[in-house]
């Protein structure tokens, strides 16, 4: 039910609306009156009407007063003017305050039916669409943190994906500009429960504190966070280093008051593009297994510099190595890998069922492509890489296997054959028939019949 405030100062034409309103539109309003512009304004306040009717010539606070402050109050409700002048006096200051309805007095009952419907249809209307935009930003809310770890995997392992780093980026609003990687590893003796709560907790305090910045998920005990914002310069001063090693000390300050345990963060130099930010995250990693003895924080750039008389490791090159601190790493690299490829032969196959089950309809890459939510673009390229074949090439052998069938079957004609294999022009099926086997289908079915019979 929506909520319709009348405001007149005579009786008689409140009750005379309300009784059309009532009469002709039952159910549908809860009807609010007032007698001038300064109740109109309490109770548009109070109540929150959803229509107001305006009478233009009302003592104390006119009707165009009384509508400017319900609208600032109030700015998605719908204003009608009630005039018994005319309305296009007071159309100018009428429109900038959003009223697009007026009633002449004395009001007919199709003139206020008829506003009263269109309003109420523009109520819905919006309504459906604020629905749709909760919906929206629902999913948002949920896909984002999947995207941003999407992200965060395509800048720590160089693998190729359905959509580059530059226009996952661009989606998720993180520029690969001025960033660094900062690193957090946590202790070998952390069972699951105890990482996931660690990880979580860290996530918060990075959401709450780092502004502009995207979250790995945990891999082999390590996660990584990419972080703008807090490195303002590429050419880093030692007070916006300071800044970043505040926040990495107040990480691991949260897993002290978290978990009682210590964790070592390393940090990575800032960096642009995701060739750049692969290298900070490389650094960062480095940086991880190189604490001084009681710090729980290593800024790489402080490596560079000297002095803690830890061999870098050269520009290019992964860092880890053989050592026990370090083999986390190159074992964590490993695993992003195995898991982007699995996903990959995952998709495939899924790809290769949906076109066996539908060969036989007209079948686009691009419909594929969309059913393993992959643009065609990159769809075509891993397919080629890892089937060995063109998406064309593999649908037609389906085609022609199918063909090759029902021609043995020897139940149909070439042409019902044509058509069953998915082909609709039988010179074209004809013709490729020929490309992929050697012989025409009338020789293919004159050679199956000799080798029965011969």
């Amino acid at each position: 039910m929506y909520r319709l405030l009348i405001a007149d100062d005579e009786d008689l034409e409140r009750e005379g609306l309300e009784w059309i309103v009532s009469k002709m539109m039952p159910g549908q309003f809860e009807v609010i009156h007032a007698a001038n512009g300064r109740i109109a304004i309490e109770r548009a306040e109070e109540l929150r009407p959803h229509i107001v009717f305006m009478d233009v010539n009302m003592p104390g606070i006119q009707g165009l007063a009384a509508l400017r402050e319900i609208k600032a109050r109030l700015p998605g409700a719908k204003l009608v003017l009630v005039t018994a002048y005319d309305y296009f006096a007071y159309a100018k200051e009428a429109l900038t305050l959003g009223v697009k309805e007026y009633i002449v007095k004395p009001a007919s009952r199709e003139q206020v039916v008829t506003v009263l419907s269109q309003l109420v249809q523009e109520l819905e209307q919006e309504k459906q669409r604020r629905t749709e935009e909760l919906a929206l930003r629902h999913q948002i809310a949920e896909l984002l943190p999947l995207a941003e770890n999407e992200l965060a995997l395509m800048l720590m392992a160089d693998h190729v994906q359905q959509v580059g780093s530059a226009q996952l980026s661009e989606w998720i609003h993180f520029p690969l500009e001025q960033a660094c990687a900062v690193v957090v590893a946590f202790p070998e003796r952390l069972n699951v429960a105890e990482s996931k709560k660690l990880y979580d907790s860290i996530r918060s305090l990075v959401k709450s504190t780092a502004g502009s910045c995207i979250i790995s998920s945990l891999i082999e005990r390590h996660m990584t966070i990419f972080v703008r914002g807090l490195v303002p310069s590429a050419d880093l001063s030692s007070v916006d280093r300071q800044r970043v090693i505040r926040f990495a000390e107040s990480l691991a300050e949260q897993a002290v008051r978290i978990a009682g345990l210590e964790v070592r963060i390393g940090i990575g130099s800032v960096q642009n593009g995701a060739e750049g930010l692969r290298h900070s995250y490389y650094e960062a990693v480095f940086a991880s297994t190189c604490q001084a003895e009681g710090a729980a924080v290593c800024h790489f750039e402080e490596l560079k510099e000297g002095g803690s008389g830890i061999a870098i490791p050269p520009d290019g090159e992964l860092p880890g190595g053989d050592g026990p601190t370090g083999a986390y790493v190159l074992s964590a690299l490993q695993r992003i890998r195995e898991e982007r490829e699995q996903q990959t032969v995952s998709v495939l196959d899924r790809a290769k069922q949906y076109m066996r089950e539908r060969f036989t309809e007209e079948l686009s890459l691009e419909e594929v492509a969309d059913y393993v939510h992959l643009n065609a673009h990159y769809f075509s390229k891993v397919f080629k890489q890892q089937v060995g074949e063109t998406f064309i090439d593999y649908l037609t052998s389906l085609r022609i296997d199918r063909a090759k069938s029902l021609i043995a079957d020897d139940q149909l004609s070439l042409k019902e054959v044509c058509f069953a294999a998915g082909y609709r022009d039988p010179n074209y099926f004809s013709r490729v028939f020929k490309k992929v086997t050697g012989v025409t289908p009338t020789e293919y079915r004159s050679a199956l019949k000799e080798a029965k019979h011969g």
